[in-house]
């Protein structure tokens, strides 16, 4: 039996199948709403509706009325390569190429497209294979193994509680340019100095001690342990 390779699929399609993915990575396997994908992808509801109708018919989403949308076994499985592609070019061109956290994104959206299976392998090599991305996600195998990401986020946490930050979402990245202006990322361990007010908060960094405030509504972006 032959199975589809990602490169079979437009890049478009590639792109819904990996944003369906990263939506359900949040929620622990929850479906995406039709409205969220196209808000994602800067695409209109009806345009996105006829993408997830192709996806369908190819067996790589499933659609039920009412219920969201999930990935298949057969998109799942293509959505995890597009997500390794992602996050490999991303960790590549922090620690390689020298761009900062907030500016890989892009980029790597771009670059995953054209890579080769031997790119990507190579990359993986060079960087030692690698279980986490610069912003903390986990980076699937070539197997398509992957680690759990983390769930509990900085906005459960008691104050005066020291937490580790494991994953920063990169969905803002003024966020991401804030917090490095701290040396704020990925393995820092930081003291939540009081609970919440005006819409703030305010943060202490345990290695250098510097304080600073942190908008409440940005505390579910950053995953944490204990």
């Amino acid at each position: 039996m032959s199975f589809m390779h990602i490169s079979d699929l437009p890049d478009k399609s590639q792109d819904y199948l990996k944003t369906i993915w990263d939506i359900t990575e949040l929620r622990a396997g929850q479906p995406a709403a039709l409205g969220e994908i196209a808000e994602k992808l800067n695409q209109k509801t009806s345009t996105a509706s006829e993408a997830i109708k192709r996806l369908v018919a190819r067996g790589l989403v499933n659609h039920e009325k009412y219920a969201g949308i999930t990935l298949t076994p057969a998109g799942q499985r293509l959505a995890i390569d597009m997500v390794r592609r992602h996050r490999l070019l991303e960790t590549f061109l922090h620690d390689v190429l020298g761009y900062t956290w907030d500016e890989v994104h892009n980029d790597a959206d771009l670059l995953e497209h054209a890579a080769s299976d031997r790119f990507i392998e190579r990359i993986d090599a060079h960087l030692g294979r690698p279980r986490r991305d610069p912003h903390g996600d986990p980076i699937p195998t070539a197997t398509g193994d992957i680690d759990n990401l983390p769930r509990t986020t900085l906005d459960t946490v008691a104050p005066g509680e020291i937490v580790t930050i494991l994953r920063v979402q990169d969905s803002d990245p003024e966020l991401l340019r804030y917090l490095a202006e701290f040396k704020v990322g990925p393995g820092a361990r930081i003291i939540l100095d009081a609970s919440p007010a005006a819409g703030m908060v305010h943060i202490r960094v345990e290695e250098s001690g510097q304080r600073f405030p942190l908008a409440e509504t940005q505390m579910a972006l950053i995953n944490v342990e204990t």
